[in-house]
């Protein structure tokens, strides 16, 4: 009974040795599966810190690219700001023209008829006329 007891448990370790011989052969699998993973892993890292550093680069561009427009848009402002007010102040000189222009062609104007004192209305044409003349010699000396 003793050599019985003995083959069945040299059976057993013999299966069992069987059983870890499978078992270590998936876990080989396995670890071989893994290690594929663990290099396809590192190549998609590398591939994301490449890119990482490319949009960094792209973005110092972009800020500096915005700064420039930025200076370039401002100076424009400031120069429209500028011819805005000369046009303003041309706009105004040249109603003030205009408005003398018109004075001296309503006193220039033949005298219409009048049946009280045909020579007062001479008179009152040759006074309009001057003002109008004085009144552009004292407009910054400028003669319009």
């Amino acid at each position: 009974m003793s050599h019985l007891f003995g083959v069945a448990i040299e059976s057993l370790v013999a299966i069992l040795l069987v059983v870890t011989i499978g078992y270590c052969m998936l876990l080989n699998t396995r670890l071989k599966r893994l290690k594929a993973d663990e290099h396809s892993l590192k190549a998609t890292i590398a591939e994301l810190i490449t890119a990482t550093e490319i949009a960094e680069r792209a973005i110092g561009g972009l800020k500096h690219t915005v700064r420039d427009v930025n200076e370039n848009l401002g100076n424009q402002l400031n120069s429209a700001s500028e011819m805005s007010l000369q046009l303003k102040k041309q706009l105004a000189e040249s109603e003030n023209v205009v408005r003398r222009l018109s004075r001296i062609a309503v006193a220039a104007r033949p005298p219409e008829p009048q049946p009280a004192t045909p020579e007062a209305t001479p008179a009152k044409a040759v006074a309009a006329a001057a003002q109008a003349f004085s009144d552009r010699r004292r407009s910054n000396g400028l003669a319009a």
